[in-house]
């Protein structure tokens, strides 16, 4: 099973920034590990600050894996336009947050891609990505 993980703007930093939201932990390290246990999925990775950018990769992986998971970050409050990608392709999405969304800034509480994903994890750390991985099991 091939799964694409995406992550939007400034989660090219985890492990550096804001620590006691993100962790410490160096995404790049942690993907290796992600790729190790989960050995039944050929796992790729996309990372990019800039909003067409991840709606290119949205729209070229469709029907050519079987997974994305996305975290797009701040992009999950503001962009319409992913919302459309996400909506307009057949592959299923799995959303996730590192942080718990809801305990943080209110502006925070609207996630307006999170309604045309196939689920949603939120709040788990880095963890969130393997839970998300883990639904990929399951649908």
């Amino acid at each position: 099973m091939k799964i694409l993980i995406i992550n939007g703007p400034n989660l090219g930093n985890i492990g550096k920034r804001e620590i006691k939201i993100y962790g410490n932990d160096n995404f790049l390290v942690y993907l290796e590990s992600l790729k190790s246990h989960f050995p039944e999925f050929e796992i790729s990775y996309f990372q990019s600050h800039i909003e067409g950018e991840i709606i290119s990769k949205l729209h070229e992986s469709n029907n050519k894996i079987d997974g994305i998971v996305l975290n797009a970050g701040a992009f999950s409050h503001t962009s319409v336009a992913i919302r459309d990608a996400v909506a307009a392709i057949e592959t299923p999405v799995v959303m996730l947050h590192i942080s718990n969304v809801y305990a943080r800034e209110k502006f925070r509480f609207t996630n307006i891609i999170a309604p045309v994903c196939k689920g949603i994890i939120t709040g788990f750390g880095l963890n969130s990505y393997k839970l998300a991985l883990e639904s990929f099991k399951h649908l």
